[in-house]
């Protein structure tokens, strides 16, 4: 079967899978969706055998279907390597009434390791499929972990560029110091002074910029995306929740066809987007919980139907969510459409102009899968220290919101359904928050004590991507305004 892209702004645009990793956003500013999403072609109890490859394998070949076998398989083992410190890749661990999907064990122990990891060779071979000879120029915005994530990924890899923009005051001091201290001749890292949604709207105008691409062109680039917004982000994050399920399957924690519920932190919509979709593949899944920090308008907008960015930006210790415009959201919003690219695009130039959009009765009803909740930073802090005095266990902040959503939603709801809560990155990235939460004897300390006493309380070894950014020297230290942005692509490519 073969599987082929569109725009959600535009029912004429059909392209490749190939195409629109390679395109990353439509020449219509929308974003690229599958035309079907694929049902599972093996039985689930067969997955369950297989390893975390294997069950890539499986998910990804029926989405990428002008990839050959061989391409696939490919990109995919040399992806899911050594780069990781589990065999597992994404290991499930079962503490305090929920099994956490550990989604941190790549390069820069955080989620976006498990697709910015085979996004690079899914590109390059993207280029070779469709006899591109520019230079690709990855041009990302990133609210902390993708950016790091691109770097790493993309990082000398031949006939690739990066270059990542990030809130300068917006993201954690490891965060910022895994960035800054990247090596490699093609990758740069620029702070704005603005947040991270001046970073993202900057980011796509200048995707949509026609002189631009022309310029570029001329001098042999173009552009693509290492963001959330590429497909060749979204498609490899519904592997691991295909995989989740499998394993509690596999170990007989549940029954065949008995759903489990799947708890994600959410910011951009890609990663709790990817769950929906493993479950239109037929994954049984009960609810999709959509945890948001003190940002909340996704749980604003699951609440009453209403989108509305319009509110005051609120910088929190889970920095990777603080965000306002969910570009992922439209994906979303095409679907409940009825997949009416022109009703989309309405509601898209809404949030531009207005800043708001409001679903109708029939669109609200079809979000039936999903519930929203917020936690704050009391809550969230709360809630590290609840599961550690209960368990041991260490998580970050982005996780503990999460925790927190699923403890308060299982309290209203009495539900029982077995939950997996995706647990986005290492506490080490955030050791700050995490130990001033597990006791406040811990504020003030210098960051790499606190992540030396870190590992005491935890007993995790100090990860090898914070060890090495300890005495790294700053590589990048470019800043500029907002409305430079452009201006400094353009300096930095020499057009």
């Amino acid at each position: 079967m073969n599987v082929t892209y569109q725009s959600t702004r535009s029912a004429a645009t059909k392209v490749t899978a190939s195409q629109a990793i390679l395109k990353g956003l439509a020449d219509d500013g929308g974003l690229f969706v599958p035309d079907q999403i694929p049902q599972l072609d093996v039985s689930l109890d067969q997955i369950a055998k297989m390893s975390y490859q294997e069950t890539a394998y499986e998910v990804m070949k029926l989405f990428l279907t002008d990839f050959t076998e061989d391409e696939l398989k490919s990109c995919i083992n040399r992806a899911y390597d050594d780069k990781f410190d589990t065999k597992e890749i994404a290991p499930l661990v079962e503490k305090a009434g929920a099994y956490y999907l550990e989604l941190f064990h790549g390069a820069t122990i955080a989620f976006k390791d498990m697709a910015l990891s085979i996004l690079p060779h899914l590109l390059t071979t993207s280029a070779k499929k469709n006899h591109i000879t520019n230079e690709i120029v990855i041009l990302t915005a990133t609210s902390g972990d993708t950016g790091k994530a691109a770097l790493a990924g993309f990082a000398d890899v031949e006939g690739t560029s990066i270059i990542v923009f990030y809130p300068k005051n917006g993201v954690s001091k490891i965060q910022e110091r895994q960035m800054v201290t990247q090596k490699g001749a093609n990758t740069k890292v620029v702070g704005i002074t603005g947040n991270f949604d001046d970073a993202q709207s900057g980011v796509k105008a200048m995707f949509n910029n026609k002189e631009l691409a022309a310029a570029m062109d001329a001098k042999g680039y173009q552009f693509s995306s290492a963001n959330s917004i590429n497909i060749g982000r979204l498609v490899p994050q519904v592997v691991y929740y295909v995989y989740a399920y499998t394993r509690l399957l596999g170990a007989g924690t549940v029954a065949e066809g008995e759903p489990v519920n799947f708890v994600v932190p959410t910011g951009n919509f890609g990663n709790i987007l990817a769950a929906f979709y493993a479950k239109n593949m037929g994954i049984p899944v009960g609810k999709l919980i959509c945890a948001s920090n003190e940002n909340k308008v996704l749980y604003d907008f699951f609440d009453t139907g209403v989108y509305d960015r319009n509110r005051e930006f609120v910088l929190t210790s889970s920095p990777s969510m603080d965000i306002l415009i969910s570009s992922n959201l439209e994906r979303l919003i095409y679907r409940i459409a009825g997949e009416d690219a022109a009703k989309t695009k309405e509601m898209m130039d809404a949030l531009s102009a207005d800043g708001k959009y409001t679903l109708t009765e029939e669109m609200k009803a079809q979000l039936a899968d999903f519930v929203g909740g917020w936690s704050s930073e009391e809550k969230t802090a709360a809630e590290i220290k609840r599961v550690y005095d209960a368990t041991g266990y260490v998580m970050d902040t982005h996780t503990a919101v999460a925790s927190a959503v699923y403890k308060e939603y299982k309290d209203r709801t009495g539900d029982e359904t077995k939950t997996v809560i995706a647990s986005t990155a290492s506490p080490y990235k955030f050791a700050t928050s995490v130990m001033t939460a597990i006791d406040a004897k811990y504020e003030g300390m210098d960051d790499f004590a606190l992540i030396d006493e870190l590992s005491k309380v935890s007993g995790v070894s100090i990860p090898q991507a914070v060890e090495e950014i300890r005495s790294a020297p700053v590589l990048h230290d470019t800043v500029c305004e907002t409305e430079d942005m452009q201006k400094t692509v353009e300096t930095i490519l020499g057009l």
